[in-house]
């Protein structure tokens, strides 16, 4: 399960750790405990002038850029509250960073994350956030589909549903890249990019 290699060229991308998703019951982690973990990454990450992309997902008041059409399940109405969609201050302030903001799932379709990749010589994306099942799972599909190598950090994410997580952990994440812990990518960061 660890993680053989990250590339010459790895980002880290953390999906909608913002204020109204961070404070959510999550499981089987907790949103601080999962920005504190991924908090870690990212100074790894900029210490070694390597990118860190913010992504987060916001709407319109009105909801015109929401994703349309037909679902059973889809969240309540209702405006969100003022700051909903601001990064948590463990992870802003830090100039260097990539923001992207998403108005669907996935943090590719309708955004410039893959040119913003692509433009640094990014190869390899290394993923995090809230929640497993919805933004990092559509994330990890997509950055695979588009040519990516992808590890995924399964300690820093976490979900509502916890059956979900896990199916996203153990049935489509091995499809899709290298799972690892925090703990493992650190380790493996520290060997093959010297600060």
């Amino acid at each position: 399960m660890a993680p053989t290699t990250l590339d010459p060229r790895t980002a880290l991308v953390v999906i909608d750790l913002q204020n109204g998703i961070v404070g959510r019951p999550t499981q089987p982690h907790s949103g601080p405990e999962v920005v504190a973990r991924t908090a870690e990454l990212a100074d790894a990450f900029r210490a070694r002038d390597l990118p860190v992309v913010l992504v987060r997902v916001s709407f319109a008041p009105d909801g015109a850029d929401a994703v349309p059409g037909r679902v059973e399940h889809r969240r309540g109405g209702g405006a969100f509250p003022e700051g909903w969609d601001v990064i948590v201050d463990e992870l802003s302030g830090h100039p260097g960073d990539i923001h992207v903001t998403k108005h669907n799932w996935g943090a590719f379709h309708g955004t410039d994350l893959d040119v913003q990749l692509r433009r640094r010589g990014v190869t390899q994306v290394v993923l995090t956030g809230i929640a497993t099942s919805i933004g990092v799972e559509s994330t990890a599909r997509a950055a695979y589909e588009h040519g990516y190598h992808v590890t995924l950090a399964t300690d820093a994410m976490a979900d509502a549903d916890p059956e979900a997580h896990r199916g996203s952990v153990e049935r489509i994440f091995p499809r899709l890249g290298e799972r690892g812990t925090t703990a493992e990518i650190l380790e493996l960061l520290a060997k093959t990019h010297a600060v």
